[in-house]
């Protein structure tokens, strides 16, 4: 925890043991969402933010393209709307769409007033414009980015606005166990347990307003261009407490992550393809153009399938990406952060093609929220990649993940300073219990879970899917649930083990969803159902009612029938 001088409230009893902290708003995740959120309340009220690891880790930081917004003139917020519908296959809610687009720019001048160094275009006119670039699925320029880390950019100037705010206080290496719900009024939850990670010890966070800001959950996966702290945490968590989840079956897979086993998470910006680079197999031979109209500029669901497909037909390990046709500076300057760390791989990507290949990396689906982040919890929010807001349907356009990051948090706040004179509850939260459990004699069980259940979600669940692969891979899934739950059950919680029991639980929901599907549509291919249907509507789940926070071994929470 940072040592600003308005500290949160901290009750300490029996020796160090049973810790409890509390706040007004408890924000879990230090990314975008989480860092723009706790920015926007700040001057209000006081918060806590929970890191998993520090909080320059996390998918923000390794985002490269940029972000989406209308500042072109010749551009429109109707074509923004309009290619973010296409692209996600007509399955957004148009509602949330409109609402994002039309608060893009100011959610961009926010971030402008806080420091984020987009880079500039200095045209000679003397406006000094932002350089935007395009990517896939876009009609017009409209990514603000700095150079080729956006991401990082951004993470770091928050992060900073963030950690000097005395209202603001930061629990970094901290995992979200579970939400505690209120026993008074079943739809309020009363705040959250963790697990300090440096002292090995379960803490409560008590808070008025809890928001889940936890990023998304590509670690189900075994390739994937996510860092290792995306494990649905969030996800999970809203779900074992009675959320809806909706559209899990939508992971999309970047198409152009970097093939190199020193490099497995690196990925390569889409907004290479947007300034000309070419797909082309090991002789140079460009096949996009087999695929759709707008070869590499098409979304990212058609380029991974094409890429996908040549691999297999092939027998190929990888797919090429090639934009060395173009002059050296120009791709030195716009694409530094690829070039050197390319460069140091031995390849330079100036001179000869870049070995890619698709990887999971972004959950269309998550948290059901309203346009206010609100989930089905009176008192709980979700804000960015862990939510469902009906944004980006089945298939999330190039740059408008970190554009919703901001447009809900921002929207977040507004809806919770609303609420910041509701009288609060002292209802009082029963300490962890650990006396039934013993420490960890066979951490081997979760490693060998860990990556059975990665492998057979990439290999059944992954870019082309069949009734059968998903069969098998929900019976592989009950099974594992079966063998966590005893370990839960009897165990001291750990980070692996924490990690462990929510992808568990993602992957039920993703394999549910996808068997709610009849159809192909977006990110979600199954060869028994090739074509789209004539009708469009989200896969929504919903968990069965409970007034109790979840029992340890209670990894899904069950279904409504």
């Amino acid at each position: 925890m940072n040592s600003n001088s308005s500290s949160p409230n901290t009750a300490v009893n029996a020796g160090d043991a049973n810790i409890e902290h509390s706040c007004d708003v408890l924000i879990i995740g230090s990314g975008a969402a989480g860092l723009s959120l706790a920015l926007s309340l700040a001057n209000y009220c006081r918060i806590i933010l929970v890191s998993k690891s520090d909080c320059n880790e996390g998918s923000t930081r390794y985002a490269q393209g940029g972000i989406a917004a209308v500042f072109d003139e010749r551009d429109s917020i109707e074509s923004h709307v309009q290619d973010t519908l296409e692209a996600g296959a007509h399955l957004c809610d148009e509602d949330v769409v409109r609402f994002t687009a039309q608060n893009a720019k100011s959610a961009m001048e926010w971030l402008i007033e806080h420091g984020v160094p987009f880079d500039q275009d200095n045209s000679g006119d003397g406006n000094n414009r932002y350089h935007l670039t395009r990517e896939g699925g876009h009609s017009f320029r409209r990514i603000l980015h700095a150079a080729d880390a956006t991401g990082e950019a951004l993470q770091i100037t928050l992060n900073e606005a963030v950690s000097q705010h005395p209202n603001i206080h930061i629990f970094e290496r901290y995992n979200a166990i579970d939400l505690i719900k209120s026993e008074q009024a079943s739809n309020h939850c009363k705040g959250v347990y963790v697990w300090n990670r440096k002292r090995q010890q379960v803490e409560v966070i008590r808070s008025r307003f809890i928001t889940l800001a936890t990023g998304g959950a590509s670690k189900v996966y075994q390739y994937t261009s996510n860092p290792d702290i995306a494990s649905g945490d969030g996800i999970a968590m809203a779900w074992r407490a009675g959320c809806r989840v909706a559209n899990m079956e939508f992971n999309q897979f970047h198409p152009t992550c970097l093939f190199h086993p020193q490099a497995r998470n690196f990925l390569i910006s889409e907004a290479l393809r947007g300034e000309g680079a070419k797909l082309v197999h090991a002789d140079g031979t460009p096949f996009m153009e087999k695929f759709d109209p707008r070869k590499e500029l098409a979304p990212r669901d058609v380029v991974a399938r094409a890429i996908d497909y040549e691999m297999k037909r092939l027998g190929a390990d990888c797919m090429y990406l090639d934009i060395s046709h173009k002059p050296a500076d120009f791709i030195v300057k716009h694409f530094p952060n690829i070039y050197r760390r390319c460069r140091s791989l031995g390849i330079d990507i100036t001179r000869e093609p870049i070995p890619v290949v698709p990887a999971a990396h972004y959950s269309c689906g998550g948290v059901m929220t309203d346009i206010n982040a609100r989930t089905d919890l009176d008192n709980v929010y979700a804000v960015g990649e862990v939510a469902y807001t009906g944004l980006h349907g089945a298939n999330r356009m190039a740059s408008n993940s970190l554009l919703e990051c901001v447009v809900f948090a921002r929207s977040a706040a507004q809806h919770i300073l609303a609420r910041l004179d509701e009288p609060t509850s002292e209802e009082p939260i029963s300490p962890w219990d650990e006396s039934k459990v013993t420490n960890s004699d066979e951490e081997v069980i979760i490693q060998h879970n860990w990556h059975e259940l990665r492998l057979f979600m990439w290999d059944y669940v992954g870019i082309v899917r069949t009734n059968k692969r998903l069969e098998r891979a929900m019976r592989r899934i009950k099974l594992l649930e079966q063998e966590i739950t005893e370990y839960y059950s009897n165990f001291r919680v750990s980070n692996n083990l924490l990690e462990l029991r929510n992808l568990v639980t993602v992957a039920e929901l993703i394999v549910r969803c996808a068997m709610q599907r009849a159809e192909s549509r977006g990110l979600h291919y199954n060869l028994d159902y090739p074509e789209r249907s004539g009708s469009a509507s989200p896969s929504i789940l919903t968990p069965l009612k409970s007034n109790s926070t979840p029992e340890p071994g209670n990894l899904t929470g069950g279904f409504e029938r």
